[in-house]
Protein backbone atom coordinates (compact mmCIF):
# COMPACT_ATOMS: atom_id res chain seq x y z
CA UNK A 1 0.00 0.00 0.00
CA UNK A 2 3.20 2.39 0.48
CA UNK A 3 3.64 2.16 -3.10
CA UNK A 4 0.82 3.32 -3.79
CA UNK A 5 1.05 7.35 -2.57
CA UNK A 6 3.27 7.82 -5.47
CA UNK A 7 0.22 7.53 -7.54
CA UNK A 8 -0.57 10.86 -7.34
CA UNK A 9 -2.70 10.72 -10.65
CA UNK A 10 -5.20 8.12 -8.80
CA UNK A 11 -6.27 11.14 -5.98
CA UNK A 12 -9.54 12.20 -6.04
CA UNK A 13 -10.37 15.66 -3.85
CA UNK A 14 -14.06 13.91 -3.77
CA UNK A 15 -12.66 11.08 -1.94
CA UNK A 16 -10.42 13.19 0.50
CA UNK A 17 -13.73 15.44 1.55
CA UNK A 18 -16.24 11.67 1.89
CA UNK A 19 -13.45 10.26 4.43
CA UNK A 20 -12.45 13.73 6.06
CA UNK A 21 -15.85 14.13 6.97
CA UNK A 22 -16.52 10.98 8.67
CA UNK A 23 -13.85 11.24 10.44
CA UNK A 24 -15.02 14.41 12.49
CA UNK A 25 -16.72 14.44 15.92
CA UNK A 26 -15.14 11.56 17.39
CA UNK A 27 -16.48 9.57 14.86
CA UNK A 28 -12.88 8.22 14.08
CA UNK A 29 -12.31 4.57 12.44
CA UNK A 30 -10.93 2.35 15.24
CA UNK A 31 -7.79 1.00 15.51
CA UNK A 32 -8.74 -1.51 17.81
CA UNK A 33 -9.28 -4.88 16.06
CA UNK A 34 -12.89 -4.62 14.62
CA UNK A 35 -16.10 -5.73 16.14
CA UNK A 36 -17.85 -8.88 14.72
CA UNK A 37 -20.56 -6.28 12.99
CA UNK A 38 -17.66 -4.19 11.40
CA UNK A 39 -15.86 -6.57 9.85
CA UNK A 40 -18.59 -8.28 7.79
CA UNK A 41 -18.94 -4.99 6.34
CA UNK A 42 -16.77 -3.69 3.28
CA UNK A 43 -13.44 -2.18 3.73
CA UNK A 44 -12.02 1.63 3.07
CA UNK A 45 -10.98 0.22 -0.18
CA UNK A 46 -13.81 -1.98 -1.47
CA UNK A 47 -15.58 1.49 -0.69
CA UNK A 48 -13.61 2.87 -3.68
CA UNK A 49 -11.11 5.57 -1.46
CA UNK A 50 -8.12 6.48 -3.58
CA UNK A 51 -4.61 5.00 -3.07
CA UNK A 52 -3.84 8.11 -1.35
CA UNK A 53 -6.35 8.28 1.10
CA UNK A 54 -5.36 4.62 1.88
CA UNK A 55 -2.12 5.45 2.47
CA UNK A 56 -3.35 8.58 4.88
CA UNK A 57 -4.88 5.72 7.07
CA UNK A 58 -2.21 3.75 7.22
CA UNK A 59 -0.37 6.20 8.59
CA UNK A 60 -3.30 6.98 11.27
CA UNK A 61 -3.48 2.98 11.70
CA UNK A 62 -6.97 3.24 11.36
CA UNK A 63 -8.29 -0.67 10.30
CA UNK A 64 -11.84 -0.17 9.28
CA UNK A 65 -14.66 1.56 8.85
CA UNK A 66 -16.91 2.77 11.41
CA UNK A 67 -21.06 2.12 10.93
CA UNK A 68 -21.49 6.35 10.50
CA UNK A 69 -18.84 5.47 7.64
CA UNK A 70 -20.27 2.71 5.64
CA UNK A 71 -23.54 4.56 5.45
CA UNK A 72 -21.82 8.21 4.59
CA UNK A 73 -19.30 6.88 2.65
CA UNK A 74 -21.47 5.54 -0.50
CA UNK A 75 -23.71 8.07 -0.59
CA UNK A 76 -21.12 11.38 -0.18
CA UNK A 77 -18.85 9.72 -2.76
CA UNK A 78 -22.52 10.52 -5.45
CA UNK A 79 -22.28 14.17 -4.32
CA UNK A 80 -25.46 14.12 -2.02
CA UNK A 81 -25.65 16.66 0.70
CA UNK A 82 -25.81 15.18 4.15
CA UNK A 83 -26.91 14.65 7.78
CA UNK A 84 -24.50 12.83 9.10
CA UNK A 85 -25.87 11.86 12.79
CA UNK A 86 -23.78 8.87 14.76
CA UNK A 87 -23.21 8.66 18.77
CA UNK A 88 -21.05 10.98 19.81
CA UNK A 89 -17.39 9.31 20.14
CA UNK A 90 -18.54 6.22 17.69
CA UNK A 91 -15.45 6.88 15.25
CA UNK A 92 -15.73 13.15 10.76
CA UNK A 93 -3.09 33.21 -3.76
CA UNK A 94 -0.97 34.62 -0.80
CA UNK A 95 -3.14 37.35 -0.23
CA UNK A 96 -6.08 35.98 -0.03
CA UNK A 97 -6.82 32.85 1.04
CA UNK A 98 -9.93 30.80 -1.38
CA UNK A 99 -10.50 26.97 -0.20
CA UNK A 100 -12.00 24.21 -1.88
CA UNK A 101 -13.14 22.63 1.24
CA UNK A 102 -14.28 24.54 4.41
CA UNK A 103 -14.74 22.95 7.93
CA UNK A 104 -16.48 24.75 10.40
CA UNK A 105 -15.98 23.55 14.33
CA UNK A 106 -17.29 25.57 17.15
CA UNK A 107 -13.60 25.51 19.18
CA UNK A 108 -10.57 26.33 18.91
CA UNK A 109 -9.53 22.97 20.50
CA UNK A 110 -11.58 21.03 18.41
CA UNK A 111 -10.49 22.66 14.92
CA UNK A 112 -6.50 22.08 16.46
CA UNK A 113 -8.04 18.61 16.95
CA UNK A 114 -9.15 17.86 13.79
CA UNK A 115 -6.86 19.66 12.08
CA UNK A 116 -4.05 17.42 12.88
CA UNK A 117 -6.25 14.50 11.69
CA UNK A 118 -7.06 16.41 8.18
CA UNK A 119 -3.22 17.30 7.83
CA UNK A 120 -2.43 13.21 8.33
CA UNK A 121 -4.69 12.35 5.32
CA UNK A 122 -3.76 15.06 3.22
CA UNK A 123 -0.03 14.58 3.33
CA UNK A 124 0.15 11.93 0.69
CA UNK A 125 -1.89 14.02 -1.88
CA UNK A 126 0.26 16.82 -1.47
CA UNK A 127 -2.75 19.44 -0.19
CA UNK A 128 -2.64 22.12 2.41
CA UNK A 129 -4.18 22.74 5.58
CA UNK A 130 -5.02 25.54 7.15
CA UNK A 131 -6.62 26.49 10.43
CA UNK A 132 -8.39 29.83 11.32
CA UNK A 133 -9.25 30.70 14.73
CA UNK A 134 -10.01 33.94 16.45
CA UNK A 135 -8.95 35.66 19.63
CA UNK A 136 -6.58 37.77 19.11
CA UNK A 137 -5.92 40.65 16.76
CA UNK A 138 -6.61 40.89 12.84
CA UNK A 139 -3.18 40.72 12.02
CA UNK A 140 -3.52 36.92 13.65
CA UNK A 141 -5.93 35.94 10.90
CA UNK A 142 -3.78 37.43 8.23
CA UNK A 143 -0.76 35.56 9.57
CA UNK A 144 -2.63 32.17 9.68
CA UNK A 145 -3.75 32.43 5.89
CA UNK A 146 -0.72 33.68 5.08
CA UNK A 147 1.57 30.84 6.34
CA UNK A 148 3.75 29.13 4.18
CA UNK A 149 3.30 26.94 2.07
CA UNK A 150 1.08 29.10 0.14
CA UNK A 151 -2.43 27.70 -1.30
CA UNK A 152 -5.43 26.36 0.73
CA UNK A 153 -7.14 23.04 -0.04
CA UNK A 154 -8.86 22.78 3.03
CA UNK A 155 -9.71 25.27 5.73
CA UNK A 156 -11.10 24.48 9.26
CA UNK A 157 -11.92 27.45 11.47
CA UNK A 158 -14.59 28.68 14.60
CA UNK A 159 -17.21 30.60 13.31
CA UNK A 160 -15.95 33.92 14.57
CA UNK A 161 -12.66 33.97 13.33
CA UNK A 162 -14.25 32.86 10.03
CA UNK A 163 -16.90 36.06 10.15
CA UNK A 164 -13.56 38.37 10.72
CA UNK A 165 -11.79 37.13 8.00
CA UNK A 166 -14.55 37.32 5.40
CA UNK A 167 -15.62 40.94 6.80
CA UNK A 168 -11.91 41.82 6.54
CA UNK A 169 -11.34 40.64 2.75
CA UNK A 170 -8.47 37.99 4.10
CA UNK A 171 -10.65 35.02 2.84
CA UNK A 172 -13.15 34.40 -0.17
CA UNK A 173 -14.98 31.75 -0.67
CA UNK A 174 -16.36 31.62 -4.43
CA UNK A 175 -14.02 28.45 -5.32
CA UNK A 176 -15.55 26.81 -2.16
CA UNK A 177 -17.18 23.16 -3.69
CA UNK A 178 -17.75 21.78 -0.21
CA UNK A 179 -18.50 22.52 3.42
CA UNK A 180 -18.82 20.51 6.44
CA UNK A 181 -20.67 21.91 9.70
CA UNK A 182 -19.13 19.82 12.50
CA UNK A 183 -21.11 19.64 16.20
CA UNK A 184 -23.67 21.64 14.40
CA UNK A 185 -25.82 22.30 17.64
CA UNK A 186 -22.83 24.46 19.12
CA UNK A 187 -22.30 26.18 15.67
CA UNK A 188 -24.10 29.84 15.01
CA UNK A 189 -24.30 30.08 11.20
CA UNK A 190 -25.52 32.96 9.46
CA UNK A 191 -26.09 34.09 6.00
CA UNK A 192 -22.41 34.75 5.06
CA UNK A 193 -21.42 31.67 3.40
CA UNK A 194 -21.66 31.13 -0.44
CA UNK A 195 -23.80 28.05 -1.48
CA UNK A 196 -20.95 25.04 -1.98
CA UNK A 197 -22.06 21.77 -3.99
CA UNK A 198 -21.84 19.98 -1.20
CA UNK A 199 -22.87 19.87 2.02
CA UNK A 200 -22.58 17.62 5.03
CA UNK A 201 -23.93 18.86 9.06
CA UNK A 202 -22.55 16.26 11.54
CA UNK A 203 -23.28 15.71 14.58
CA UNK A 204 -24.95 13.67 17.86
CA UNK A 205 -27.58 16.25 18.21
CA UNK A 206 -29.15 19.14 16.39
CA UNK A 207 -31.09 21.97 17.03
CA UNK A 208 -34.67 23.14 16.30
CA UNK A 209 -34.53 25.30 13.51
CA UNK A 210 -31.54 24.17 11.84
CA UNK A 211 -33.41 23.06 8.44
CA UNK A 212 -34.20 27.16 8.68
CA UNK A 213 -30.61 27.93 9.73
CA UNK A 214 -29.84 25.71 6.38
CA UNK A 215 -31.95 27.19 4.13
CA UNK A 216 -29.80 30.28 3.95
CA UNK A 217 -27.14 28.82 1.98
CA UNK A 218 -28.42 25.59 0.64
CA UNK A 219 -31.34 23.89 -0.46
CA UNK A 220 -32.44 21.21 2.77
CA UNK A 221 -34.81 19.55 0.33
CA UNK A 222 -31.59 17.71 -1.54
CA UNK A 223 -30.25 16.61 2.06
CA UNK A 224 -30.31 12.38 2.53
CA UNK A 225 -29.98 11.28 6.28
CA UNK A 226 -27.50 9.29 7.55
CA UNK A 227 -28.08 8.17 10.83
CA UNK A 228 -26.64 4.95 13.12
CA UNK A 229 -29.22 2.81 15.13
CA UNK A 230 -27.54 4.31 18.40
CA UNK A 231 -28.19 7.41 17.63
CA UNK A 232 -29.71 9.79 20.85
CA UNK A 233 -29.34 6.36 23.17
CA UNK A 234 -27.47 6.37 26.04
CA UNK A 235 -24.22 4.44 26.15
CA UNK A 236 -25.57 1.00 27.69
CA UNK A 237 -21.48 -0.03 28.56
CA UNK A 238 -21.28 3.50 30.60
CA UNK A 239 -22.13 3.47 34.23
CA UNK A 240 -24.48 6.55 35.35
CA UNK A 241 -25.13 7.68 39.09
CA UNK A 242 -27.46 10.11 40.65
CA UNK A 243 -26.26 11.61 43.82
CA UNK A 244 -29.48 13.64 45.10
CA UNK A 245 -28.17 16.03 47.18
CA UNK A 246 -28.13 19.79 48.18
CA UNK A 247 -26.15 22.21 46.81
CA UNK A 248 -23.95 23.20 50.06
CA UNK A 249 -23.09 19.37 50.01
CA UNK A 250 -21.44 19.25 46.40
CA UNK A 251 -18.15 20.39 47.25
CA UNK A 252 -17.68 18.00 49.84
CA UNK A 253 -18.53 15.26 47.67
CA UNK A 254 -16.87 16.44 45.07
CA UNK A 255 -13.46 15.82 47.19
CA UNK A 256 -14.51 12.59 48.15
CA UNK A 257 -14.92 11.40 44.37
CA UNK A 258 -11.44 12.51 43.43
CA UNK A 259 -10.10 11.40 46.96
CA UNK A 260 -11.01 7.79 46.72
CA UNK A 261 -10.14 7.81 41.93
CA UNK A 262 -7.46 5.60 41.99
CA UNK A 263 -4.26 6.76 40.45
CA UNK A 264 -4.39 4.48 37.27
CA UNK A 265 -7.87 4.79 37.26
CA UNK A 266 -7.81 7.38 34.10
CA UNK A 267 -8.02 10.72 33.91
CA UNK A 268 -11.50 12.90 35.21
CA UNK A 269 -13.55 15.47 33.55
CA UNK A 270 -15.55 18.06 35.86
CA UNK A 271 -18.06 19.72 34.12
CA UNK A 272 -19.94 23.43 35.54
CA UNK A 273 -22.43 25.14 33.80
CA UNK A 274 -20.94 28.75 33.76
CA UNK A 275 -17.08 30.38 33.32
CA UNK A 276 -17.69 31.60 37.37
CA UNK A 277 -18.17 27.94 38.87
CA UNK A 278 -15.10 26.86 37.04
CA UNK A 279 -12.71 29.24 38.14
CA UNK A 280 -14.39 28.82 41.92
CA UNK A 281 -13.67 25.48 42.01
CA UNK A 282 -10.59 26.25 40.64
CA UNK A 283 -9.35 28.14 43.34
CA UNK A 284 -10.59 25.54 45.89
CA UNK A 285 -8.97 22.81 44.49
CA UNK A 286 -6.01 24.68 44.36
CA UNK A 287 -6.88 25.37 48.19
CA UNK A 288 -6.95 21.00 48.51
CA UNK A 289 -3.32 20.81 46.44
CA UNK A 290 -5.38 19.00 43.50
CA UNK A 291 -3.62 19.59 40.27
CA UNK A 292 -5.79 20.25 38.14
CA UNK A 293 -6.32 22.56 34.43
CA UNK A 294 -9.47 24.70 33.50
CA UNK A 295 -11.00 25.14 30.58
CA UNK A 296 -14.26 27.48 30.01
CA UNK A 297 -15.06 29.89 26.92
CA UNK A 298 -14.24 33.32 28.73
CA UNK A 299 -10.23 32.41 28.80
CA UNK A 300 -8.04 35.08 27.02
CA UNK A 301 -6.76 32.77 23.90
CA UNK A 302 -3.11 32.69 25.14
CA UNK A 303 -4.90 31.45 28.27
CA UNK A 304 -6.66 28.47 26.51
CA UNK A 305 -3.55 27.64 23.94
CA UNK A 306 -2.56 24.26 24.77
CA UNK A 307 -4.51 23.77 27.70
CA UNK A 308 -6.29 20.64 26.56
CA UNK A 309 -3.36 19.36 24.91
CA UNK A 310 -1.78 19.33 27.67
CA UNK A 311 -4.78 17.50 29.31
CA UNK A 312 -4.85 15.04 26.19
CA UNK A 313 -1.22 14.14 27.08
CA UNK A 314 -1.66 13.04 30.22
CA UNK A 315 0.68 16.11 31.72
CA UNK A 316 -2.54 17.05 34.35
CA UNK A 317 -5.28 14.29 35.25
CA UNK A 318 -8.48 16.29 36.18
CA UNK A 319 -9.52 19.01 33.63
CA UNK A 320 -12.48 21.48 35.19
CA UNK A 321 -14.75 22.80 32.50
CA UNK A 322 -17.51 24.14 30.58
CA UNK A 323 -19.57 22.38 27.89
CA UNK A 324 -16.92 23.87 25.72
CA UNK A 325 -14.76 20.34 26.56
CA UNK A 326 -18.10 18.27 25.96
CA UNK A 327 -18.44 18.27 21.89
CA UNK A 328 -16.27 16.28 19.38
CA UNK A 329 -13.39 16.35 21.43
CA UNK A 330 -11.13 13.32 21.59
CA UNK A 331 -10.99 12.05 26.08
CA UNK A 332 -10.76 8.23 25.40
CA UNK A 333 -8.14 8.59 28.40
CA UNK A 334 -10.94 9.75 31.13
CA UNK A 335 -12.66 7.17 32.81
CA UNK A 336 -14.69 9.34 34.95
CA UNK A 337 -17.24 12.28 34.68
CA UNK A 338 -18.66 14.30 36.92
CA UNK A 339 -21.43 16.86 36.25
CA UNK A 340 -21.16 19.13 39.10
CA UNK A 341 -23.52 21.19 37.72
CA UNK A 342 -26.27 19.19 36.60
CA UNK A 343 -26.61 20.14 32.55
CA UNK A 344 -29.55 22.27 31.27
CA UNK A 345 -30.62 19.97 28.53
CA UNK A 346 -30.81 16.40 27.72
CA UNK A 347 -28.40 17.12 24.73
CA UNK A 348 -25.91 18.32 26.73
CA UNK A 349 -26.06 15.33 29.00
CA UNK A 350 -26.10 12.90 25.95
CA UNK A 351 -22.44 14.63 24.98
CA UNK A 352 -21.43 14.71 28.60
CA UNK A 353 -21.66 11.13 29.18
CA UNK A 354 -20.41 10.79 25.49
CA UNK A 355 -16.92 11.81 26.93
CA UNK A 356 -16.10 8.06 28.40
CA UNK A 357 -16.37 4.77 26.77
CA UNK A 358 -15.29 6.35 23.32
CA UNK A 359 -13.63 4.55 20.77
CA UNK A 360 -10.00 3.53 21.86
CA UNK A 361 -11.02 3.93 25.73
CA UNK A 362 -9.30 1.69 28.19
CA UNK A 363 -12.31 1.05 30.37
CA UNK A 364 -16.09 1.86 29.74
CA UNK A 365 -16.30 4.34 32.29
CA UNK A 366 -18.77 5.83 34.70
CA UNK A 367 -20.65 9.56 34.96
CA UNK A 368 -21.53 10.66 38.27
CA UNK A 369 -24.13 13.26 38.39
CA UNK A 370 -25.28 15.75 41.52
CA UNK A 371 -28.83 16.45 41.42
CA UNK A 372 -29.97 19.64 43.59
CA UNK A 373 -32.77 21.21 41.75
CA UNK A 374 -36.47 20.17 41.01
CA UNK A 375 -35.66 21.03 37.20
CA UNK A 376 -33.01 18.36 37.34
CA UNK A 377 -35.34 15.69 38.96
CA UNK A 378 -37.22 16.25 35.69
CA UNK A 379 -34.43 15.37 33.54
CA UNK A 380 -33.08 12.39 35.42
CA UNK A 381 -36.73 10.90 35.02
CA UNK A 382 -36.67 11.22 31.41
CA UNK A 383 -32.95 9.65 31.04
CA UNK A 384 -33.75 6.89 33.37
CA UNK A 385 -36.91 6.07 31.14
CA UNK A 386 -35.33 5.99 28.69
CA UNK A 387 -32.72 3.44 29.71
CA UNK A 388 -35.35 1.58 31.16
CA UNK A 389 -36.89 1.05 27.78
CA UNK A 390 -33.63 1.66 25.74
CA UNK A 391 -35.17 4.53 23.94
CA UNK A 392 -33.52 7.23 22.73
CA UNK A 393 -33.85 10.18 24.47
CA UNK A 394 -37.27 12.19 24.27
CA UNK A 395 -36.54 15.78 21.53
CA UNK A 396 -33.84 15.17 19.37
CA UNK A 397 -34.06 15.03 15.82
CA UNK A 398 -32.12 13.88 13.39
CA UNK A 399 -33.82 15.19 9.98
CA UNK A 400 -33.26 18.47 8.88
CA UNK A 401 -36.07 18.44 5.59
CA UNK A 402 -38.93 18.15 7.85
CA UNK A 403 -41.38 21.01 7.22
CA UNK A 404 -41.37 23.41 10.08
CA UNK A 405 -44.22 23.12 12.61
Amino acid sequence: MKTMCKKKKSYNKQSLFVLFLTMLSGKTASSAPPADAEREGPSFAEMGLAPALLAGLEGLSVCRPTAVQRLAIPALRRGRSALCAAETGSGKTLGLASPRGLVVLPSRELAAQVGAVTAALCRPAELQVRGLTGGGAAGGLRRQLRAPPPGVAVLLGTPGALWRALRMRFLALGRLRWMVLDEVDALMMDDTFVEPTQVVVVGATFPTGLSQTLGKFTDVSQFVTLATQSLHRLPSHVLQKFVRLKGQDKLPELLQLLKDHPASGGAVLIFCNSASTVNWLGYVLDDHKIKHLRLQGQMLAAARAGIFASFQKGDVSVLVCTDLASRGLDTSSVQLVVNYDFPNTLQDYLHRVGRVGRVGSKASGTVVSFVTHRWDVDLVRKIETAARKRRGLPGMDSSVNKPPG
